[in-house]
């Protein structure tokens, strides 16, 4: 699996041992993934909600990081407190009306976003029914966060 980085900055860190470890299970019990995808995955959906709190684009999440997103969401108690930490206010979850499939240039715009950001990202996680959307930008619904 490739990674791109900046500052090696990650989503595990910034979660915190309890909660990543919360998640990543969430992950594999509830989304049968093995348990070293499910911490790959876990870590992107903390750095791609981070991301969204100043992202200047619209932040729409990969299928596979999408699987971390909801799993960090329902950890109500801990979400809210890292949205507050780290954007002032909480991040609301805004799914696309009607349901849909996901815009596959938004999703790549996400992962450039969060590699700007300073996170390091698994571009083997960032595709969109099967269709990978962050390899070639290693070199070269609505958005996340907003009521």
């Amino acid at each position: 699996m490739t990674a791109t980085t900046n500052d090696q900055k990650t989503g595990r860190a910034v979660a915190g041992e309890e909660l990543f470890e919360s998640l990543a299970h969430f992950v594999v019990t509830h989304n049968g993934q093995s348990p070293e995808r499910a911490e790959l995955i876990a870590d992107q959906a903390v750095a791609f909600a981070l991301t969204a709190a100043t992202a200047t684009v619209p932040m729409v999440p990969s299928d596979d990081v999408d699987l971390g997103l909801h799993a960090l969401i329902l950890h109500t108690k801990e979400y809210a407190a890292l949205c507050e930490q780290h954007a002032g206010r909480f991040l609301h979850h805004n799914p696309k009306p009607g349901g849909g499939s996901r815009d596959p240039e938004r999703v790549a715009a996400s992962a450039r976003a969060m590699k700007a950001a300073g996170f390091v990202v698994f571009d083997d996680l960032w595709t969109v029914n099967g269709t990978n959307l962050a390899q070639c930008d290693s070199d070269c619904g609505r958005p996340y966060g907003q009521a």
